[in-house]
């Protein structure tokens, strides 16, 4: 059964290269220390690179998080350590030698700490964007009411005789 998948999966990939289009996620972790106007421009950058060479389908701009490890990195001035980065990413489609321009701009690029770039499917890109979405949704419904239940205990205590 599991063979059987993996030769439906193959065929699905191998859909793509009669056109020689294919599908591709790129995310990267842009430097936390970049003023935020700087880390938009490497975005914007990344991303105007993409539409000259392909399609845009999905992307997420950079948001800044903490990293579950932190990398290190050796450059000109010594080891620098990230233990948080601004993350984005974009899928867009493609065909392979636009594609490989992308990699290299995007190896080159001394302001992205590190990049992760994979094959994917369209429909997997539209979730990603409802899930991301759906996750911001989430995290603002926590926070209000976590404001209102905060503001509930301040009057609570206001009017609390002592």
């Amino acid at each position: 059964m599991a063979k059987h998948d993996e030769e439906m999966n193959e065929d699905k990939i191998d859909e793509g290269d009669s056109s020689g289009l294919r599908v591709y996620e790129l995310g990267f972790h842009i430097d936390p220390e970049l003023p935020t106007e700087e880390v938009k421009k490497a975005y914007h950058a990344m991303r105007e690179l993409i539409e000259k060479n392909g399609t845009l389908v999905a992307e997420a701009e950079p948001e800044k998080i903490q990293l579950a490890y932190t990398i290190s990195r050796q450059e000109t001035s010594g080891r620098r350590d990230f233990d948080t980065a601004y993350f984005c990413w974009v899928v867009y489609e493609t065909n392979a030698s636009q594609h490989s321009e992308v990699v290299a701009v995007a190896n080159a690029d001394k302001r992205v700490i590190r990049f992760i770039d994979l094959i994917t499917t369209k429909d997997a890109a539209r979730h990603s964007v409802e899930m991301h979405d759906l996750s911001m949704k989430t995290s603002e419904q926590s926070k209000d009411s976590e404001t209102a239940i905060n503001e509930e205990l301040d009057t609570a205590l206001e009017n609390a005789a002592v």
